[in-house]
């Protein structure tokens, strides 16, 4: 490797050292909140470099989709840190006030997470790559004529991925009513992430893809030399990742209270919200190397996996700290915010079905998802009196996204029956092989 390259990752490996300072424990004085959440939040940063740079160099010995997916689920690791403590102590002080406010922040924080991919990550990394300076030079960008026409396009393989979030989005409205998350939906939701990852897995590596920077040059490494750099830098970044996320989104939540602004709104928005900046960090850095499709393969990649392995695993947490089998109660808000998030799934999907997305859709979602935090936020502090309670809100909205959504599938439904062709096509390729592998249905 060139000095270039070398110093280059010295600065993000620097980034993290001093939270490993901090998280050690050793000779260093408590910090204040704000200077954990600095400190934390740098250490963020370069992590999200070194793990973009680790899912790149991948590329070159495994499937893209898979290489992604692992950078997906590190990148997301946090969230389920989070979730998972708010279920275990839900199993804990079953029956308790604790453990019944712990069931609903966990479904509260879960659901948070997963709007804040789709409303700020999905809306926002589209808007960045079609009006960031040198988008020209970006090939999924195209140029088109009309007001707020321009669009992203996606990579078709990336079908698969909307193919099994739609089945997924599809069993979460099925959730609520058994009021609780239970074995089923976790048989169901986990079961569909396996399926997937056996899928990608059995893929084809892309010998045609250009990189650029550090994975460039690491690539160029003998292969047993690449393999244990792309596991150091996934090991060392995913383990920042993991550790410094939880005191920066509390630092946060913390800051946030203190500024008058009540703690179950920040544990579903400002916690989730900083569980997901590696993510989006991530996908930021792919998008200014004109890599925008891989930057869309990793937020549909995140959007999956949280929208299975999160839910699914809910359930088993819980049930282990609770001694027994249990299904993962919620109350009535928490059915509302289910749904509401369903629904915005189903209408993003419904976006994707011709494989792109435009500048006006990108602003559609993020209006929406921006109208409703701060309505929500309205209701919660009582700032005036409306006519419809907080749960009413959410299913008026739930509605509005289902009725969208809806409309572009009956428009778009000859595109969704070639995603479907193409994702049977790309299943049947992958546990054929040789000359029995059939071509993508493209008709």
């Amino acid at each position: 490797m060139n000095r270039r390259t070398i110093g280059t990752i010295a600065v993000a490996v620097a980034l993290t050292c001093p939270w490993v300072v901090v998280a050690s424990g050793i000779g260093v004085p408590p910090l204040s909140t704000l200077a954990t959440v600095a400190v934390s939040g740098l250490s963020i940063l370069g992590a999200a470099f070194l793990l973009a740079w680790a899912a790149e160099t991948a590329e070159k010995d495994v499937p893209r989709a898979f290489a992604i997916a692992v950078l997906a689920v590190l990148a997301v690791a946090p969230e389920y840190a989070v979730d998972a403590l708010y279920a275990w102590n839900a199993g804990q002080f079953a029956g308790t006030p604790r453990g019944i406010e712990a069931g609903n922040l966990a479904v509260a924080n879960m659901t948070g997470a997963n709007r804040i991919l789709i409303g700020l990550g999905w809306s926002g990394i589209a808007l960045f790559t079609i009006l960031r300076r040198g988008s020209a030079a970006d090939p999924a960008v195209e140029k088109r004529s009309g007001a707020l026409a321009d669009a992203v396009t996606i990579d078709r393989d990336i079908g698969l991925d909307v193919v099994f979030l739609l089945a997924a989005t599809c069993w979460a409205f099925l959730v609520p009513f058994s009021g609780g998350i239970d074995a089923l939906d976790m048989l169901v939701l986990v079961g569909l992430y396996v399926a997937y990852l056996v899928i990608v897995l059995r893929g084809d590596v892309d010998p045609d893809v250009v990189h650029t920077g550090v994975p460039a040059e690491l690539q160029t490494l003998a292969k047993p030399l690449r393999i244990a750099a792309v596991i150091v830098l996934f090991a060392y970044s995913g383990l920042l990742i993991f550790t410094a996320v939880e005191p920066f989104a509390h630092g946060l939540e913390e800051i946030g209270v203190e500024a008058g602004i009540p703690a179950f709104f920040m544990i579903q928005w400002i916690a989730p919200l900083a569980s997901e900046s590696p993510e989006l960090i991530v996908v930021a850095v792919l998008v200014s190397k004109t890599r925008s499709t891989a930057g869309f393969n990793a937020l549909i990649s995140s959007k999956l996996n949280q929208w299975t392995l999160l839910i699914g695993t809910l359930v088993v947490v819980y049930s282990i700290a609770l001694g027994r089998y249990g299904a993962l109660p919620f109350d009535q808000k928490q059915m509302g915010e289910i749904w509401l998030t369903a629904a915005q799934s189903f209408f993003a999907i419904a976006i994707l079905i011709n494989l792109e997305i435009t500048v006006k859709e990108a602003l559609v979602l993020l209006t929406l998802f921006v109208s409703q935090v701060l309505i929500e936020f309205v209701l919660i502090r009582e700032y005036v009196d409306l006519p419809f309670s907080s749960y009413e809100f959410l299913l008026l909205y739930s509605a509005v996204y289902v009725v969208l959504g809806l409309t572009l599938f009956v428009r778009r439904r000859r595109q969704f029956r070639r995603l479907l062709g193409r994702t049977a096509g790309t299943i049947g390729s992958a546990f054929s092989t040789g000359e029995d592998r059939p071509s993508s249905a493209d008709d």
